[in-house]
């Protein structure tokens, strides 16, 4: 079922999103090699936590055992942080992270370069960002869920990546995953029209190579089945009667 909020609710939402998109700017500026995925989930977790009535999202949501979804490279999403994993120079790192203040939550993402990760990488990152911008864009008031999709999906496509097929976005709001689910390919105008009110998650996840993917036997990371690097890129967004409203977009 399908949660309109309202302007106070949106509101909520985007303080929220103001303390979100400021952790993960501190991960874009801190992680760097030596570091450990752990070691990026408690930072991350300590600064979530320093503002008051905010809490780390993904900490114990369907049993995951951290603040941080830590991803490396293959890896596209739900990666669990660990003292055992280093991050190397020449990493491409996603960090997925959500924050629940003051009863709603929001979700955002990076990828992060390492030092020097080469250009194809470089290259993946970019598409990745504009992917999520083409989705942001078509996020308008009577467009459908489909024409948020078709534009991801052009975008990476005609780069010569993939989408994948096997996860997508979502709203988002008192629940952490909320209806309707959001592709990152589709076909405009298909699917539920957005309204006004509507709060959703768009998040491309972007592979080098195939769109096949696989889970590892921790049961959470998912990883790109021919080894090729992915990146994530994410957002909360808000549809209002002008637009979309980035949630989770640091101010200026």
């Amino acid at each position: 079922m399908i949660q309109l909020k309202s302007a106070r609710e949106i509101e909520i939402m985007a303080r929220g999103g103001q303390i979100l998109a400021a952790a993960v700017h501190l991960a874009e500026r801190d992680v760097r090699a030596g570091m450990t995925t752990l070691d990026v989930d408690r930072m991350v977790e300590e600064f979530i936590r320093s503002h008051k009535g905010a809490i780390p999202s993904f900490k114990g949501l369907y049993g995951f055992p951290a603040s941080v979804c830590a991803s490396i490279n293959e890896e596209i999403v739900h990666g669990i942080p660990s003292a055992k994993r280093t991050i190397h120079e020449g990493d491409i790192v996603s960090i997925d992270v959500g924050v629940l203040f003051d009863g709603y939550h929001t979700d955002s993402a990076t990828t992060i370069a390492v030092g020097d990760v080469g250009a194809e990488s470089l290259r993946l990152l970019e598409v990745t960002r504009q992917a999520l911008d083409a989705g942001i864009a078509a996020a308008q008031p009577d467009n459908h869920i489909g024409d948020i999709g078709a534009a991801v999906q052009q975008v990476v496509e005609r780069a010569g990546f993939n989408v994948t097929r096997d996860l997508v976005g979502h709203g988002i709001g008192t629940t952490f995953h909320e209806d309707p689910q959001v592709p990152n390919y589709g076909k405009p105008k298909r699917g539920i029209k957005l309204s006004a009110g509507l709060t959703i998650a768009i998040e491309p996840m972007v592979m080098i190579g195939s769109h096949k993917t696989r889970q590892l036997s921790d049961q959470w990371t998912v990883v790109t089945a021919d080894k090729s690097r992915a990146a994530h890129f994410e957002h909360t967004i808000a549809i209002t009667a002008q637009g979309p409203r980035v949630l989770t977009r640091l101010a200026a």
